[in-house]
């Protein structure tokens, strides 16, 4: 049985942002980040609740400023501390809402709160394809996170939980974690491949544009806690454009890519990027998989306009932190820097 939130793209949306409503009034300074990064992601998010963001941030900026002022602590995450306190020094008004543009087969985004969020595991150079669960890490069991669940139940037979994404790049941005209490560290097993093949042929046939992407472990994977990543796009990802080869069309896509049709197949190929320790980025469409292997985080020299990539990046969605950086980046650079992941 599929929950009533997934019914249609207009009941998602509904019950995606009236959630976010209630969390700018929570205690504490991670809600706000959550919902004012949503909000600048989406301008209809914004208008509604731009004057609550605004009355909520005076009042956290004087917590903090108090709290500070007096030598004390201040209270919650410290990843949550040091995003707020760069808000601050950025201003209510000063932090600019999400813009998108064209360069040539590629999107470009300007997310300006993006480049606030912390960077946790996706910086350290890696080994393997795979490391145990750290309970004493960042991970979905932290009981600040509980506030953040959008969404938990039963879908198609797995108990799952849906948080909102502190930190989106793409509309209705979640974080899909399955079995959370299982503590199951970010590798990919069979079962939760065909499972999620699955819920994505099941989904997408009441939400157009659902897709579903993962990140393993080395390939910009921030949390080392299996989840997955869920998005609805009005439009398809560039990589799914009929003009590469991967997709019957002509031109090379800048580094290899995939493309499988069945869940054994994929899995047959997946299985052997694992025991090759090779590390790979994964976006599930209805009966399609776009999968691209690749080098790991911290192997090669990244350019200084990006973060790295991840699956979004290498799904032709490029996201930048500076306004010159959006206005300057062409399809050259992009496609150099996807150039430097081939193994």
């Amino acid at each position: 049985m599929i929950p009533s939130p997934f019914d249609s793209p207009e009941q998602l949306k509904q019950a995606f942002t009236s959630g976010l409503q209630p969390l700018i009034g929570n205690p504490g300074l991670g809600s706000y980040i959550l919902v004012h990064a949503n909000a600048c992601f989406d301008s209809g998010v914004y208008r509604v609740l731009k004057g609550d963001l605004a009355q909520r941030f005076d009042q956290l900026a004087a917590y903090c400023r108090d709290t500070l002022g007096e030598g004390r602590e201040l209270a919650g995450a410290e990843d949550d501390q040091l995003v707020f306190l760069k808000l601050m020094a950025v201003g209510f008004d000063g932090v600019h809402a999400t813009e998108f543009r064209r360069a040539g087969a590629w999107e470009l985004q300007f997310n300006h709160v993006r480049a606030f969020r912390p960077s946790r595991m996706s910086r350290e150079p890696v080994l393997g394809i795979s490391r145990e669960f750290d309970p004493d890490g960042f991970n979905f069991n932290k009981p600040y996170l509980r506030k953040e669940v959008f969404w938990a139940g039963e879908l198609l037979g797995n108990e799952v939980e849906l948080l909102y994404n502190k930190f989106p790049f793409a509309p209705m941005h979640g974080l899909l974690v399955p079995h959370r209490r299982n503590r199951l560290p970010q590798l990919l097993t069979s079962p939760y491949h065909e499972y999620v093949w699955t819920l994505v042929e099941a989904l997408g046939e009441r939400l157009p544009g659902w897709g579903i992407a993962y990140n393993s472990y080395g390939a910009y994977a921030s949390v080392n806690h299996l989840h997955f990543q869920c998005y609805l796009r009005t439009a398809p990802l560039p990589i799914e454009s009929g003009e590469w080869q991967h997709n019957g069309g002509e031109k090379a896509y800048p580094l290899p890519c995939e493309v499988f049709t069945s869940a054994a197949e994929a899995w047959a190929h997946i299985g052997a990027l694992h025991e090759a320790e090779i590390s790979y980025n994964l976006i599930y469409r209805p009966g399609r998989l776009y999968c691209l292997s690749r080098k790991r985080q911290g192997s090669y020299q990244q350019a200084p306009w990006t973060h790295g990539f991840a699956w979004y990046e290498l799904a032709g969605g490029i996201t930048t932190f500076s306004r010159s950086d959006f206005e300057t980046l062409d399809a050259r650079a992009i496609e150099q820097e996807m150039g430097k992941l081939r193994i």
